[in-house]
């Protein structure tokens, strides 16, 4: 008979696990010693989850990806503060000298570009390479994206937002009670995919930044998972306040203020994170494939929120207008290049 505190582990271990297998938690804990090689006879025993614990899973599945994404940071981090990589001016034909308010980059006016409006450093801030920096940033970040609709200019994309956001919300009880429940499984599993292929292609772009030494690889990478922190803080305060039911919780009619937690319905983490590393990624390469890519993934994420019963509509369409917009942020804010000859200003006079 083994101990019971070397069976405590075994039953830990088989716990987690059970989650990114999709199976339920097995009990564990001196009433239920047995013998280790017992795990086989759990195993064919295990049911499917039910959506309670589905979504816990899925939750524990999310915050793994996110704080292995910050942990290679950190790491890449503190290798950049050991080994200094050696910087050059940039050409003053791709120095931008006019400076804006951070809200333009949001709702840019007619016939302005975002860019025209940020001014580009002629030397490269190291603010991304050491924590405490990136720490500080990362607070700015999120003043400036709290404060960006509360700007005049604004105010006007406030209204035409929040009217859609009511009309999609009147609508969410019509459209998923139009959809089936049988094929509920595949779309979820549909929008992970799509979810983690982008953080995949996200972290392999920065860890090919830094190995090939080649710096729009890096900066495309760390953006992208600096924009998807900046979403998850946003989207998790707005569904802790928001505290709406999800299509099978409850009466189905999406109920606010009912279920305050960080995984509730209103808006939808999976749109949200997708958007804005679909966002970053595309104003990096702006090629038409990449932008293709980028955003038809986070477009299927979204819809397939929806066919899974995970989320109404207005949820993915929030979350996805926060993402979107967040991404495009963060790239305008601390992106180093330029991508458009209609943007760098001539070296001499015409």
């Amino acid at each position: 008979m083994a101990k019971p505190g070397v069976l405590a582990q075994n039953h830990l271990v088989i716990n987690v696990m059970g989650c990114f297998a999709n199976y339920p938690n097995v009990p564990w804990g001196p009433e239920y010693a047995e013998p280790v090689g017992h795990f086989h006879n759990h195993a064919r025993g295990m049911q499917p989850l039910n959506g309670e614990a589905e979504r816990g899973c899925e939750v524990a599945r999310l915050w793994l990806g996110v704080a292995l994404c910050v942990g290679g940071l950190s790491l890449a981090s503190a290798r950049a503060q050991l080994v200094p990589e050696p910087t050059l001016p940039e050409a003053p034909s791709t120095i931008k000298q006019s400076e804006g308010p951070v809200s333009r980059l949001w709702f840019p006016p007619a016939g302005e570009s975002p860019q025209q409006d940020h001014p580009q450093p002629a030397n490269r801030q190291d603010s991304d390479r050491n924590f405490v920096g990136l720490v500080k940033r990362g607070v700015r970040d999120q003043k400036e994206i709290y404060a960006a609709p509360f700007h005049r200019q604004n105010l006007k994309w406030d209204a035409l937002f929040l009217a859609a956001t009511g009309g999609l919300i009147a609508a969410d009880r019509t459209v998923a009670g139009a959809i089936s429940n049988n094929n509920l499984t595949i779309s979820q599993r549909i929008s992970n995919v799509g979810l983690y292929s982008t953080m995949a292609t996200t972290g392999v772009l920065y860890l090919s930044g830094i190995v090939r030494k080649d710096e729009h690889e890096r900066e495309a990478g760390f953006l992208g998972y600096e924009a998807l922190g900046n979403t998850l803080v946003v989207d998790a305060v707005t569904q802790l306040i928001a505290g709406r039911e999800r299509p099978l919780e409850g009466s189905g009619h999406g109920r606010f203020w009912v279920n305050n937690a960080f995984n509730s319905s209103f808006p939808s983490q999976h749109s949200g994170l997708t958007w804005s590393m679909a966002s970053v990624l595309a104003h990096e390469y702006p090629q038409p494939w990449v932008r293709f890519l980028a955003y038809g993934t986070a477009a299927t994420v979204s819809v397939a929120r929806v066919t899974g019963l995970q989320h109404f509509p207005a949820d993915v369409a929030v979350g996805g207008v926060f993402g979107y917009f967040i991404g495009q942020h963060i790239f305008h804010a601390h992106s180093h290049f330029s991508h458009s000859r209609a943007h760098v200003r001539p070296s001499h006079p015409d």
